[in-house]
């Protein structure tokens, strides 16, 4: 018997696994930021996590950017006034847009898991249009 209560205290005591969380981000046309923005513009979160864009308002898009994405991930690109999802499934920064607004800098940044210098400075060396250059710089400061 002793070997079947020191199984249940082993399984007892061993760490839960995460489950995958749903985070939410609002496409608006006023926000905290400022006019045409993602709420929020930057998202922490972990490997087989899920982000839901919604469109809280009209003729907005979310779509990956090609130039900042990990290496092997599948582009999405959402519907104009569609929901848009991306499970997040490899390390480093995911670069998001609202393509009808991206010039006014309708930028999101995404960061999963632990990223490396090199992953900013090649987020930071990415050629994006002046004002959404700005929100980006301003999301990859948050990265840590």
């Amino acid at each position: 018997m002793l070997p079947a209560a020191l199984a249940a205290a082993l399984i007892a005591a061993a760490p839960f696994t995460a489950s995958a969380k749903d985070i939410v981000v609002h496409m608006k046309n006023q926000g905290a930021e400022g006019a045409m923005v993602f709420e929020p513009s930057f998202v922490k979160a972990a490997p087989g996590d899920v982000i839901h864009f919604m469109p809280t308002d009209p003729s907005h898009n979310a779509e990956t950017m090609p130039t900042m994405l990990p290496a092997g991930v599948t582009p999405m690109k959402g519907g104009m006034n569609k929901e848009a999802v991306i499970t997040v499934t490899k390390t480093g920064l995911y670069g998001i847009k609202c393509m009808p607004h991206y010039s006014m800098g309708m930028v999101a940044l995404i960061q999963v898991g632990k990223v490396t210098p090199a992953d900013v400075a090649a987020a930071k060396a990415v050629k994006l249009p002046p004002f959404a250059a700005k929100r980006m710089n301003a999301a990859l400061a948050k990265v840590k």
